[in-house]
């Protein structure tokens, strides 16, 4: 019998969702392990399910696809994941595969570039879109770490400070914030300042702008709080 590639969908629109397992159940090696609408739902179904693959969203509420891909890993270091987004800049590249995705496609591609990324990814390879693949080559040609020189990394926040930033976000006062993570309210207190600092952010509105930009939440959840 042939082995199946099983997958768990994450997405927090369930229109798209359906949209994906209805292309893939069409393949005979693949099949769909379960849907998960947040990053925090798809840390639990990853860990209780165990798929082969995930395909993983970048802004969801409750825990963006960065977090979510950063727990996996971590957690179950077996399953690979794949990212599907409209956000494909640099950046986001760069965070996502740090963070252990080995695959990134954008909305945009094709039907069957999602079936090749799953089979190509399971047998242990990555699979990036063309354009971002272009660019990835483009840069690591000119990185000065190719020249034989280390390249200097960029001071990146932290797992915790990424939740937060993302609560904050989403509108949650440090009280909610708080409950949410488990931590003490000077805690998050503590957390939110070392954010602003390192991003040389000043107000709430900064912070939310912040998140926007690198996908942590989409823009029109977010429109009242930048008002």
């Amino acid at each position: 019998m042939m082995n199946r590639i099983t997958v768990l969908l994450v997405d927090d629109h369930k229109l798209l969702r359906q949209g994906l397992r209805a292309l893939l159940e069409t393949e005979d090696d693949i099949t769909i392990a379960g849907e998960a609408e947040n990053g925090r739902q798809a840390v639990e179904m990853a860990c209780s399910l165990r798929p082969d693959v995930v395909v993983m969203d970048i802004a969801m509420k409750h825990m963006n696809g960065l977090e979510a891909t950063r727990q996996i890993t971590r957690k179950c270091p077996l399953i690979k994941i794949v990212i599907l987004s409209s956000y494909c800049d640099d950046d986001y590249v760069q965070h996502l595969t740090e963070a252990g995705a080995v695959g990134y496609l954008v909305k945009e591609s094709g039907a069957n570039d999602l079936s090749r990324a799953l089979r190509e990814v399971h047998k242990g390879n990555t699979f990036f879109s063309p354009s971002i693949a272009k660019r990835l080559l483009s840069q690591y040609r000119q990185s000065p770490g190719h020249a034989g020189v280390a390249p200097q990394r960029k001071h990146h926040l932290t797992s915790r400070e990424n939740q937060v930033v993302q609560l904050v976000a989403e509108g949650q006062a440090n009280k909610q914030i708080a409950a949410e993570l488990t931590l003490s309210i000077k805690t998050v207190q503590k957390y939110r300042q070392q954010v602003m600092d390192k991003l040389n952010i000043h107000e709430t509105a900064g912070l939310t702008r912040y998140a926007i930009a690198k996908g942590m939440v989409e823009c029109n959840l977010q429109e009242s709080v930048l008002q």
